[in-house]
């Protein structure tokens, strides 16, 4: 998992409320066993006039020209402001993926669903809570000036601009802090007690040697 210290970039506004994670990834795509690949068809059916199925050349596509993320000013985003309850609806590891593959880093919204918070913690993608008053100030900045950038300073666990006009501070949890600071995944954690794990393993065998026999 890659590691989150501090992330400056241009900020992308999704002026919507209630968005599900059927909306972020729609349902046909997580038919791939893979974990890659998912970022080309992020936000599917807001980004392209026609219907989208796995293994389509997305290049020769129709884009939506009134979906923000096909305007030229919010290319190359790396922060998503969101409305409410972002993240809503079934549980899919796919949906902080393809928001991460497609190039997102951070999220700021007034509040996640549950599954899709923890979800993003354990995939590199931070989501970050603000008051409803921070974020309605941050859509009208978004709008009023292009190209209009945020740092991101998770060690800080501060959102500001680069000029100080904007300084909000937020909330994180110590242990989600320590694994994107350090870019642990579960498996990243397990592995860090590796030595560990093979004491253990040999000690058992030593103790119980019978099953070392293989048929």
């Amino acid at each position: 998992m890659r590691q989150f210290t501090i992330v400056d970039g241009i900020v992308a506004p999704l002026d919507r409320a209630n968005v599900d994670t059927d909306a972020i990834i729609p349902k046909q795509f997580l038919k791939s066993i893979k974990r890659s690949g998912f970022g080309p068809n992020l936000f599917d059916e807001w980004r392209y006039l026609d219907h989208g199925e796995p293994g389509m050349d997305n290049s020769r596509r129709p884009l939506n020209p009134d979906f923000v993320l096909n305007q030229q000013r919010y290319q190359g985003a790396s922060i998503l402001l969101a409305r409410k309850n972002f993240g809503c609806g079934s549980s899919r590891e796919h949906a902080p993926w393809a928001l991460d593959q497609f190039g997102f880093r951070a999220v700021l919204a007034p509040s996640f669903a549950d599954i899709f918070f923890n979800n993003c913690f354990k995939n590199g993608l931070l989501p970050v809570v603000l008051t409803e008053g921070q974020i309605d100030h941050l859509f009208n900045e978004v709008k009023a000036f292009p190209g209009f950038r945020l740092v991101i300073d998770l060690e800080r666990q501060l959102v500001s601009t680069g000029n100080g006009n904007i300084s909000y501070p937020f909330e994180v949890d110590a242990f989600r802090k320590y694994c994107l600071l350090n870019g642990l995944d579960d498996i990243g954690l397990t592995l860090r007690q590796s030595d560990k794990i093979r004491e253990f393993e040999a000690r058992h065998l030593a103790n119980q040697p019978w099953l070392t026999n293989t048929i």
